[in-house]
């Protein structure tokens, strides 16, 4: 028997500028992860303007996400836009769908390179072994610089998005291809020809570093505490050729100057700092209070063209 339970976001942003009867006009931009589900509306002056974090309970976690996220969109004033309601269908469709999914694996794969036919061969090589039956590989291009990525996305989690919004158009992608199109709009915008990226998300990190405004280095590994951190990532300095006394580092996510995480990397890193919400995305005046590093991943989502 399933068990319906109430969830509450952790964090809500609601702006006056956000017009539920104009979805049409309105992108919905979704992260969905084991444990996490955010969405962000931009709407038709493409300003986020509906923001929405959820943290699962641990005993959620135990259960697909297919079995929690009905919990979340039941009935849920903007989520459930599109859909039906007391039986009676409503007459209010997206602009576009943008999910990112916090899968377990991804590679880039150069476009000269890539063959859509063998997609799930990329994965399988990257991984050691083949995908599980329940998972196929998913690719997105990233026209503008050059390649594409390919990630693990589940069946029922793929099949759960196409039913609850049918005939819209639904663009997923990997969490990493929301931070690189995050970290390119903010390259742009920087004046060091060198730039590195950390993402915290609980006990992973993804980094990304862009050199002449080139991507040059783009991965994610687990750590289990600081110091196995600090040497990784210093590790990974070294082979880029990177001084870390003369690299800007920017750090965004799951992290807070009061983290064993932070004060372990400002002991090796003094360009250390906190990045900033990239230049591209414009928000409304009610993510002020918002910490700028938090939401990278989601932000990224609003860059997609």
């Amino acid at each position: 028997m399933q068990t319906t339970v109430s969830l509450a976001p952790t964090v809500a942003i609601h702006s006056d500028q956000f017009d539920l009867a104009k979805t049409r006009q309105s992108v919905l931009c979704m992260e969905v992860g084991h444990d996490r589900f955010r969405f962000l509306v931009q709407n038709a002056g493409r300003r986020g303007c509906y923001f929405e974090d959820y943290t699962f309970p641990s005993l959620l976690t135990e259960r697909p996400l297919t079995n929690v996220l009905p919990d979340v969109f039941r009935e849920h004033p903007v989520l459930s836009a599109g859909l039906h309601a007391n039986g009676v269908a409503q007459d209010r469709t997206w602009q576009e769908i943008r999910i990112a999914v916090n899968s377990s694996s991804f590679t880039l794969i150069p476009k000269p390179l890539f063959r859509k036919e063998y997609a799930g061969s990329y994965l399988g090589l990257m991984r050691g072994n083949t995908l599980p039956g329940h998972e196929f590989a998913q690719s997105y291009a990233h026209e503008a610089e050059g390649f594409l990525s390919v990630f693990n996305l589940e069946h029922p989690l793929a099949d759960y998005f196409s039913e609850v919004y049918p005939l819209q158009p639904l663009t997923f992608v990997h969490q990493s291809s929301s931070l690189l199109q995050a970290t390119a709009n903010l390259d742009r915008h920087s004046l060091s020809r060198q730039n590195v990226w950390l993402y915290f998300d609980n006990e992973f990190v993804t980094i990304i570093h862009r050199a002449d405004h080139q991507l040059r280095y783009c991965n994610r590994f687990g750590f289990k505490n600081a110091q196995d951190l600090a040497y990784y990532i210093l590790y990974i300095l070294d082979e880029l050729k990177l001084v870390p006394d003369a690299t800007t580092v920017s750090l965004y996510g799951e992290i807070t100057p009061f983290a064993d995480t932070y004060a372990e990397l400002a002991r090796f890193l003094p360009n250390l700092s906190f990045g900033q919400t990239p230049p591209g995305v414009s928000l409304t005046e009610e993510f002020d209070e918002v910490p700028e590093h938090r939401y990278l991943s989601l932000f990224g989502l609003c860059l997609l063209s």
